[in-house]
Formats: C-alpha cells, structure tokens, sequence
C-alpha cells in the first residue's frame, strides 16, 4: 500500500496497463468515436505538454490544456495526433547541417523557430528538461492528467470546445477574431466557431 501512496493511483494504473498489454502501441483506440490512437509516446508527448503549459496551474487547469490539445486533435485544421499537435510549428534545419550537401536528410538536425510554435514551451529557447521526474509531484499529476484524458476521455467538456489559449497577462491580435470560452487559472481559453 504504501507504494501506491508513494507513486500515486494513477500512475499505478498506467503501469499496470502497459504491462498487461491494454495499451497497445500499435491498435488500442481511445474510446469508440476517437480517432487518436493510444500510445506511450503520445501519452508521453501529451504529459510533456501539459507539464510545460500548466505545471504551476491547478489540475483544472492541467485538465484544460489537455482537453485543447484532444480538441485540436480532432479538428481537421490541426494534425492527426497528440504529438503532431503538441510539436507543430516551424523549423529550420541547423547551420552544422545545412551546408553539408551530402548528408542524407535522416541525419539533418531540425529546430523550431523561436516563439513562432502552437505551444510557446517547445520554441521559447529554453530547455525543456523535468527536473526530478521520480519525485516531481506536477510531472506526476501531468502524467495522470494525459492518462485520465486520453485513455478514459474524462473532462471532455470543460473548455467547450477550445482549440486555443493564452495566457492572461498577454493580448494576442488572434483572440479577436475566435470566440472566448472561459478563464481557468491564468489562461483563457477560445474556440472557433
């Protein structure tokens, strides 16, 4: 019992799923309308997400960031998947590959253009490490959040639709022209009508 207490229910469950084979990377699908495909890297991707856009939120908030992405997800404006929609912007290749006419395109190294991403943590030019995931209690809820969200599609109207946010403190020109749906922690949330 008390590695449960110490590794949280959740993550527990999600164990226990990738043991016995309920989450099959090749053909598990997430409820009977979804589309997504359920996987440990797009499980991964969506925790990462949640983490680096929510981590000081509460876990509505989590829950709203996750819900915008399974939103933007099932938009046909947006990519297929929860990692293509997490990782979507654009890139450019770098000056160490760039010049190189004969290495092959596998090998060229690629990164996003600052500030100019769907998610401002993958290109704000900082790191994006977890530090201490083992006892990293807003990795953990992350983690849960991403599980409860995609493998059991829990909270699926909490944002109404959403498909974007900022936060609070910013007044993009784009907000103007999409409709508002809420404000949740320091985030507030829209959609397209």
């Amino acid at each position: 019992m008390r590695f449960l207490e110490y590794i949280g229910l959740s993550t527990c469950a999600f164990f226990v799923a990738m043991t016995v084979g309920y989450l099959n990377t090749s053909n598990a699908a997430i409820g009977d309308a979804d589309p997504v495909k359920l996987n440990a890297s797009e499980l991964h991707c969506m925790a990462q997400n949640i983490y680096f856009e929510a981590n000081n939120q509460s876990k509505t908030g989590m829950i709203a960031v996750a819900q915008v992405t399974m939103n933007r997800v099932r938009d046909s404006r947006f990519p297929d998947t929860v990692c293509e929609v997490v990782f979507e912007g654009p890139i450019r290749e770098s000056w160490k590959t760039r010049n190189d006419t004969t290495l092959a395109d596998e090998d060229r190294i690629f990164y996003p253009i600052k500030n100019r991403c769907q998610f401002s943590w993958y290109c704000d030019g900082k790191a994006d490490v977890i530090p201490f995931p083992q006892n990293n209690i807003s990795w953990r809820k992350a983690q849960d959040v991403a599980l409860e969200v995609m493998a059991f599609d829990r909270y699926s109207g909490i944002v109404e639709g959403a498909t974007h946010y900022h936060a609070d403190y910013v007044n993009p020109d784009w907000n103007k022209t999409i409709t508002l749906v809420t404000k949740i922690d320091n985030h507030i949330f829209y959609r397209w009508d």
